[in-house]
């Protein structure tokens, strides 16, 4: 049987099509070539669109990664997800780093009081890459743990939290103590100290918080006997099932808190500090954090993710729920990143 030739609306409709999205002929001019009004052109290309002549196609520019970020903001109740490519194989923390200080750029900072994990070396990284953001209306920002390991990066950690401040205009607050102590009433004496108090104070009035996540393990350059835990207190609080912390807060796979002795040792921001908090943010990828960032994103204890293609990848496969299968079914499809 020969194949039906198509009718001459059909042909109308798709020579309007082919003249507008081929030959990038505006409304007007196909109108007066075509011998109609311009309100036919634009119906008909309605109905172009309606029988699946046209297929409109989005085609991201390099190094954009909008389908996973919309999967991961599907997935975990994401106000943001931003997914940044990686030149390399090595420590995603810089090039991370300097997408976060891109994000705050074009950010609104609402709010006075920012909290400010120091002790990151990929939020001090992205403190070092920010330029002055004028006007801000921040007025003080607010470490929300005490000093952790050695005296070097009390040192660094000190300077980003200043540096910071001094770009939005805001006052620092210093949490000058021991993040970690080696026993509660050493912890508990420092709790007297009146500038301890206040700083620990103003973290219940947070509105943004740049929050740290890491494995219940040591990482980076925390090592026993630094203002951090020992190897068995870690080795205790994993066998009870924890698999991530919250700036030294622990988290159990589902991103529940576990409750230890070991928040007895802690001078920082509690969960339910962060949990009170306006807006978290997390900047954090690579192999390393990938269980501890998914525990944290199964709690809801973050608003704003900024992490690498292979982290977004491994989130999203383990995402659950049937609101999700169709993102998870699109960002498999996806081709891999290619190697730069």
């Amino acid at each position: 049987m020969a194949p039906r030739e198509p009718d001459d609306g059909v042909r109308t409709m798709s020579q309007v099509a082919r003249l507008y999205h081929v030959h990038g002929k505006r409304q007007r001019e196909i109108a007066d070539r075509l011998g109609m009004s311009q309100a036919r052109v634009s119906r008909l290309l309605q109905q172009a669109e309606q029988r699946g002549l046209v297929h409109t196609v989005l085609v991201p520019p390099e190094g954009l990664h909008p389908e996973l970020e919309e999967g991961l903001e599907l997935a975990y109740g994401l106000v943001e997800a931003h997914v940044v490519g990686l030149p390399s194989a090595d420590d995603p923390g810089l090039a991370l780093a300097g997408a976060a200080a891109r994000y705050l750029a074009g950010a609104s900072l609402d709010g006075a009081t920012i909290g400010y994990t120091s002790w990151s070396s990929t939020l001090r990284s992205m403190v070092r890459q920010m330029d002055r953001i004028p006007r801000s209306p921040v007025k003080r920002v607010v470490e929300t743990l005490g000093d952790l390991g050695p005296p070097i990066l009390q040192h660094e950690a000190a300077r980003a939290t200043q540096r910071l401040a001094g770009l939005i205009d805001a006052e620092p607050v210093f949490l000058r103590a021991p993040g970690v102590f080696s026993r509660r009433d050493l912890r508990d004496a420092a709790l007297q100290d009146s500038h301890v108090r206040e700083a620990l104070e103003q973290l219940n009035e947070l509105d943004v918080v740049f929050l740290g996540v890491g494995p219940a393990d040591f990482h980076g350059p925390l090592q026993e006997g630094a203002n951090f835990f020992t190897a068995s207190q870690l080795a205790q609080v994993r066998k009870a099932g924890a698999v991530g912390q919250l700036n030294q807060r622990f988290l159990d796979a589902q991103g529940q808190p576990l409750t230890t002795d070991l928040d007895d040792l802690v001078i920082g921001i509690t969960l339910d500090q962060l949990r009170s908090a306006r807006r978290r943010i997390v900047v954090t990828g690579g192999l390393s954090k990938h269980q501890a960032l998914l525990a944290a994103l199964r709690g809801r204890w973050v608003d704003v993710l900024l992490t690498d293609v292979t982290t977004a990848r491994f989130l999203l496969q383990r995402a659950s729920g049937d609101v999700v299968a169709e993102a998870r079914e699109v960002i498999s499809a996806l081709p891999e990143e290619a190697p730069r």
